[in-house]
């Protein structure tokens, strides 16, 4: 068993003779197996103590790009600044570049200004296009890595995707939306903020899939290029009604929930299932009104920690993973549910 730690230091963090270190590193035996664990877990201790003092006083700067609507910049602002503090004693601080839209030229230009300027890390929620994949490209390529965050550019040189199983997450739409519908021949609308966004192409990708081999009598209506925006959101949704009578449910992977919901009331409509995603602001006040009946959420907070965990061990900061973490847990939180989230953002 090797390690760099002086048998002296782990002896006085494990509580126990010099000689029982050395039985057990050199594994002689002879030793209670209480004791052996005490000893392992002092040199998981030093480990860790050793990577913290490599961080302390190292400030390290992120760049956050986001293109969604505001409700959830907020929301994955928060998360980050309430995450910062706890990855002490390394000192992160953060840029934000937000916006509810923005061509691809502008994102492009954003991710070169990055590079230009200089960062540490970049957190980014784009479209996957190639210009974007290419930008990303020259910033990994410039020792900038990039972190995906609730949808990914899987063609690009990102270091790593942070966020749900998109696909996973459709299907759980779907298995909701069918079980709670029944057996009659009804459509759901699916909405999005655009087709260009990796993860929710594979939503919708998730939720026509498990439609067609579990509910067959379900079949979709599509609307899209919202951008989950209220106003655009609305009218779209308001003409899907007009055109298609049997519409029953609504599976909203862009947002604009409240927007859907006053499209429904206008229309005089009942909507007998809505799902939605995040569990923002807009969404748990739907969720307490029983304006929508189940949210998909996964936690913020974590994700973002996990995001600022990657940029420091692509800076070097910290060890590297013995394997690639899990993705983000998908929570169905409905109104029986919430005392327990409510603190999550």
């Amino acid at each position: 068993m090797t390690h760099p730690f002086p048998v002296k230091v782990v002896a006085l963090q494990a509580g126990v003779s010099v000689a029982t270190v050395d039985r057990v590193i050199k594994q002689r035996g002879g030793v209670h197996a209480n004791t052996v664990r005490r000893v392992m877990q002092a040199l998981d201790e030093l480990a860790r103590q050793s990577t913290q003092v490599g961080l302390s006083g190292r400030k390290f700067m992120l760049d956050v790009l986001m293109v969604a609507p505001r409700r959830f910049t907020d929301a994955v602002r928060a998360a980050l600044e309430a995450e910062l503090p706890s990855l002490h004693p390394a000192v992160l601080r953060s840029r934000f570049h937000l916006h509810e839209t923005l061509e691809v030229d502008g994102i492009v230009d954003l991710l070169e200004r990055i590079r230009k300027n200089g960062s540490h890390g970049v957190l980014l929620k784009a479209p996957d296009l190639p210009p974007v994949a290419e930008a990303v490209n020259r910033l990994a390529a410039a020792g900038i890595p990039v972190v995906t965050l609730v949808t990914d550019l899987p063609a690009s040189a990102r270091r790593s995707y942070v966020g749900m199983d998109n696909r996973a997450a459709g299907e759980t739409a779907a298995y909701l939306v069918g079980r709670w519908l029944g057996s009659r021949k009804q459509q759901v609308l699916v909405t999005l903020s655009s087709n260009r966004f990796h993860g929710e192409e594979e939503r919708e990708i998730g939720f026509r899939r498990a439609l067609r081999e579990r509910h067959r009598h379900l079949s979709v209506v599509e609307v899209s290029e919202g951008h989950g925006i209220d106003g655009a959101t609305g009218a779209l949704v308001r003409q899907a009604l007009a055109d298609h009578p049997a519409i029953a449910a609504v599976y909203s992977i862009g947002g604009g929930n409240a927007a859907i919901v006053q499209a429904f009331a206008k229309a005089g409509r009942p909507c007998q299932v809505f799902i939605g995603h995040d569990l923002d602001a807009d969404n748990l006040a739907l969720l307490q009104s029983g304006a929508i009946h189940a949210v998909l959420h996964h936690d913020l907070g974590q994700d973002m920690r996990r995001a600022c965990q990657e940029i420091l061990r692509a800076q070097g900061a910290l060890p590297a993973l013995a394997q690639p973490a899990c993705l983000s847990a998908i929570q169905i939180v409905t109104p029986w549910n919430l005392p327990a989230l409510n603190g999550l953002n």
